[in-house]
């Protein structure tokens, strides 16, 4: 039993790290742009029935309750919360936020698309808007050389105004993703998202469309991460973290005093 009890509380020692990495990584991405926070989220290990409800207590009597040991606790998963961060104002006719559902698509090496909340885009030396690490907007977006504006609208049309033109140009219009389920998405680093078999395939349409949101020009979505939220949370794994290593060191004694007594 004693052995079984240090078995169950070295679970709880690792289920609480696990979850204190989490609220680390939260903290460390607080001013990452689109960054969305995670959640750990946990479940019990394997019983062991000693004692099944309902079996025969005697020849006329049935166990009401049955005796079940828990073997402890493990991290099933991390969720992200998908919540909406905060819109910083920057000014930046290339800088994009999205207020609402939906992703901006970008073009990666190997020729497949991810997903992103940050919208910190710039512009290259042909005028083709790329993130910070050069990946290319899809659809790609063509500014020409010497636009002395660019507006982009709500809904994602892109315009600029060129020299010698009284009427803006169109350009082309940037199209949101959305997914059925966004908690599915995986995160592969650089604030991209990949699609996995839980998201599903994206559904590709202009903001403000069938549950999409709408572009917000020069500004930037914020992190949703909130540091109250997130100092009490780690007080409160600190404090559990310590009750399981309170946890061996009680037993421990235990197995001590029982060496030496018996």
């Amino acid at each position: 039993m004693s052995n079984s009890a240090l078995q169950v509380a070295r679970t709880g020692l690792d289920a609480q790290n696990t979850k204190m990495r989490v609220i680390a990584n939260n903290l460390a991405n607080v001013n990452t742009t689109g960054f969305k926070r995670d959640r750990a989220q946990f479940e019990t290990l394997a019983y062991q029935q000693v004692v099944q409800q309902g079996a025969a207590a005697d020849s006329q009597n049935k166990y009401a309750v049955g005796l079940a040991l828990g073997t402890g606790v493990a991290v099933s998963g991390t969720a992200r919360i998908d919540t909406q961060g905060s819109l910083q104002t920057t000014g930046n006719a290339l800088d994009l936020a999205i207020e609402g559902a939906g992703y901006f698509q970008v073009a990666m090496p190997d020729g497949t698309n991810a997903y992103t909340r940050s919208g910190n885009f710039n512009m290259t030396a042909d005028g083709s808007m790329v993130t910070s690490e050069g990946l290319p907007l899809q659809p790609q977006i063509q500014i020409p050389s010497g636009a002395t504006a660019v507006t982009i609208g709500a809904d994602g049309t892109v315009s600029a105004t060129l020299p010698g033109q009284s009427e803006p140009s169109e350009l082309g219009k940037i199209e949101l993703a959305n997914f059925v389920n966004s908690a599915g998405l995986q995160s592969i680093g650089n604030n991209l998202l990949k699609e996995t078999g839980a998201s599903g395939a994206p559904i590709i349409g202009a903001g403000g469309e069938e549950g999409r949101g709408v572009m917000r020009q020069g500004a930037l979505e914020g992190s949703n991460v909130n540091i109250v939220e997130e100092l009490v949370d780690m007080i409160e794994t600190q404090r559990a973290y310590e009750v399981n290593s309170k946890m061996i060191k009680a037993t421990d004694e235990m197995l001590q005093f029982a060496n030496q007594q018996l």
